[in-house]
């Protein structure tokens, strides 16, 4: 797995609600308990798109 620098982590934020994201395994995910929208990562690449985003239930 290709982690994400710590650098990019500071300044993405989720599109939908704006507000900061961690790393998972393989994904993104929102700190937003209220939005929680979880981003895939593939091959390094952060996908920050909401259309890709699924809800924290679904994973």
């Amino acid at each position: 797995m290709n982690r994400i620098s710590k650098d990019l982590l500071a300044v993405l934020a989720c599109p939908k609600c704006k507000s900061p994201v961690i790393e998972t395994d393989n994904s993104i995910k929102c700190t937003n308990p209220l939005c929680g929208l979880v981003y895939p990562v593939r091959e390094g690449i952060p996908i920050m798109l909401i259309e890709e985003a699924t809800q924290p239930h679904d994973k």
